[in-house]
């Protein structure tokens, strides 16, 4: 009877070996902090990050995976974008993943030290790059615009899920938050009224596969006049381009999407494996 209970143990072991990713079962991580390396290098700025990712997601910092995420980094993006750069000590702002949350995506900011960035444009930037599960949770230990954290978070994505984001894929979504974050600088306008703006008009571009850059020029200055909100052309053509540069990766969008939806599912195996050697015990 006990060789029995055993051989049909193996046998649903492999059988699970065999449908969970390798890589992913051996390395992935439900949970991942990444840290500005400003913050990461200063325990006091390192420390208020830590207590802010406790109260808000009641986790145990020393068992999470982390990162660090440097000016390069950021700067590999935002020169591109706004052709600003930043030096090592000016990486501030530090993101949590909790990947086990795996309900429609969540952004929790700390709206105290994150200034520009809010949630809502988080999610929106991440639903680009083809990311709709998890938990993320945003903060600083000063005050920051949040701009970097989402260089963070992907890493964060990547390292959880071990499947990595096209680089084009990336550019553009962070080219979203960057965009609208200069925006947002150049106008009389809240940030949450420009998310709503580029989810809008970036929903219909997809939709209807909109490719021409007049059309969706002619959109957002439609969506400005119906919501009165008032900004420069030269703004209008920025976020046509930045909405018209996530159009031109949705081919690349999908194909992750469905590597990460993927290997998000199959998280549970591991608990699987425990609940099946229980049920033995």
């Amino acid at each position: 009877m006990i060789k029995t209970k055993i051989g049909i143990i193996l046998i649903i072991l492999i059988l699970i070996g065999i449908t969970i990713p390798i890589g992913f079962s051996n390395s992935g991580h439900e949970n991942v902090i990444t840290y500005g390396e400003t913050t990461y290098h200063n325990q006091e700025y390192k420390k208020i990050v830590d207590d802010f990712f406790r109260q808000q997601a009641n986790v145990d910092i020393n068992n999470v995976e982390s990162q660090v995420v440097t000016a390069s980094e950021v700067n590999r993006v935002s020169s591109s974008i706004t052709h600003n750069t930043y030096d090592s000590n000016q990486i501030f702002s530090s993101a949590y993943l909790d990947l086990s949350d795996q309900g429609a995506i969540k952004v929790t900011t700390d709206t105290k030290k994150i200034t520009v960035i809010t949630a809502q444009m988080y999610i929106s930037a991440l639903k680009s790059a083809g990311i709709t599960h998890g938990h993320v949770y945003v903060t600083s230990p000063v005050t920051a615009t949040g701009e970097s954290a989402l260089t963070g978070i992907m890493h964060a994505y990547e390292e959880a899920t071990n499947v990595n984001i096209p680089e084009n894929v990336e550019q553009a979504a962070n080219d979203e938050i960057y965009t609208e974050a200069e925006v947002v600088e150049n106008n009389n306008v809240s940030a949450d009224e420009i998310s709503k703006l580029v989810e809008e008009i970036k929903n219909t571009v997809i939709t209807q596969n909109i490719t021409d850059h007049t059309t969706i020029v002619n959109l957002i200055q439609n969506y400005t006049v119906n919501h009165n909100i008032n900004l420069t052309n030269s703004d209008i053509e920025k976020l046509a381009t930045a909405i018209e540069n996530i159009q031109s990766v949705q081919g690349d969008v999908e194909s992750y999407q469905s590597q990460l939806d993927t290997a998000i599912n199959n998280t549970s195996g591991g608990s699987l494996q425990s609940n099946i050697l229980n049920i033995f015990n």
